[in-house]
């Protein structure tokens, strides 16, 4: 999952564009639970604490969100963290832990 989106911003006159990418920074799996949400919630605070969630949770415009999905390979579940970054903090982000943000 990938959008781009545009910003202008004006400063001094001068417009700028800002480029904003919304993409996974993160994903994870949990098996069959009566209460999924619940069971979520520690991987993704886990993935706070990390170096590549810290990143994020500082740059990122807005606030992070999560979507569920069902794994139908395992019963359970498939979680991914989505997060608007601009252009430059996105190839930071990849250069530093790659695409799947865990490196």
């Amino acid at each position: 999952m990938a959008a781009i989106r545009f910003n202008v911003i004006e400063k001094d006159g001068l417009q700028f564009v800002d480029e904003i990418h919304k993409v996974v920074v993160h994903t994870f799996g949990i098996g069959d639970v009566e209460d999924p949400e619940i069971y979520a919630a520690e991987p993704i605070w886990q993935w706070q604490q990390t170096d590549a969630g810290k990143f994020v949770m500082e740059h990122a415009i807005g606030t992070p969100s999560y979507h569920q999905s069902l794994d139908y390979q395992t019963y359970g579940y498939r979680y991914a963290v989505v997060a608007e970054l601009e252009a430059k903090k996105l190839s930071e982000f990849y250069l530093r832990w790659g695409k799947n943000g865990s490196n």
